[in-house]
């Protein structure tokens, strides 16, 4: 499988696609702050097993072009939008799986565009939060300085075990931080997304989406207790607690968490 790109809108994207046939339900992956499609490691793949699975880079991250933009929500949003029509998995079929900052996306697309969204995965997702966490603060400096040992102690508090975080982790980051246009859209997402929120009246009109939500036990980045706003109103979600995880449980527990995504994506929607 090689990376491959598309033009959205006169930007490069950068997007990793497993499986093509149109006749299959698709997912598309959408990834944190900071991040990139490579964080979803082999899950995607494993799951063009059952299903077409796409991960794109964010317009702003990894890959992708950096314009100098003001990386809104809504923005983020109608990129996505962009990107499905682009590649053709708009038509109702596409289960969006976000986390952190691709959640609050994720859950903003399903509540303006329902008709084009069969089901709503949100993995520690942001999106209720009133002001960055102490953590969240600390992400964003260290992102911006570019330290490799700020950077790795901030990396060592987002997992349960801080053995996990490999020094190529942050290798990369650094890479990709110093790019022309990176630390722009991380700090410009970053506001954007730390000073906003989905609100409960919105949140609401998920009840009609299949949605289900995951968050790391020991996540420390958006912890625990912001799942309550997400399980307490979408009342039919189904929620997972994956333990000894932190803030990207996909990253430390994959195999745990793909069989959760199957079981899910496997059931009848109807």
């Amino acid at each position: 499988m090689a990376d491959l790109n598309v033009n959205i809108n006169n930007f490069n994207i950068r997007y990793k696609e497993y499986g093509k046939s149109q006749e299959q339900k698709h997912l598309l992956f959408l990834h944190g702050i900071g991040s990139s499609s490579d964080r979803w490691s082999d899950i995607p793949e494993a799951l063009s097993r059952y299903f077409h699975s796409i991960s794109v880079d964010l317009i702003g991250f990894g890959g992708s072009e950096r314009p100098k933009l003001d990386y809104t929500i809504s923005k983020f949003r109608e990129f996505v939008l962009d990107f499905m029509h682009a590649i053709r998995i708009d038509d109702g079929k596409t289960t969006i799986i976000g986390h952190s900052l691709g959640g609050y996306i994720a859950a903003e697309l399903s509540i303006e565009n329902p008709n084009i969204i069969e089901n709503l995965v949100l993995i520690d997702s942001s999106g209720m939060l009133d002001k960055p966490t102490p953590l969240l603060q600390r992400y964003l400096d260290a992102a911006i300085s570019a330290s490799y040992e700020e950077l790795k102690a901030v990396f060592e508090q987002l997992v349960a075990q801080s053995w996990r975080v490999f020094p190529i982790l942050i290798d990369v980051f650094i890479k990709r931080i110093n790019m022309p246009g990176a630390k722009h859209a991380f700090e410009s997402a970053f506001h954007n997304s730390t000073k906003t929120q989905i609100g409960l009246d919105r949140l609401r009109k998920l009840q009609d989406v299949r949605t289900l939500i995951m968050w790391g036990r020991c996540d420390n980045l958006i912890p625990l207790k912001y799942s309550k706003p997400f399980t307490e109103t979408i009342r039919n979600a189904y929620f997972e607690i994956i333990e000894d995880a932190g803030h990207a449980p996909f990253a430390e527990k994959p195999a745990i968490v793909c069989e959760i995504l199957r079981e899910f994506l496997s059931q009848d929607s109807h």
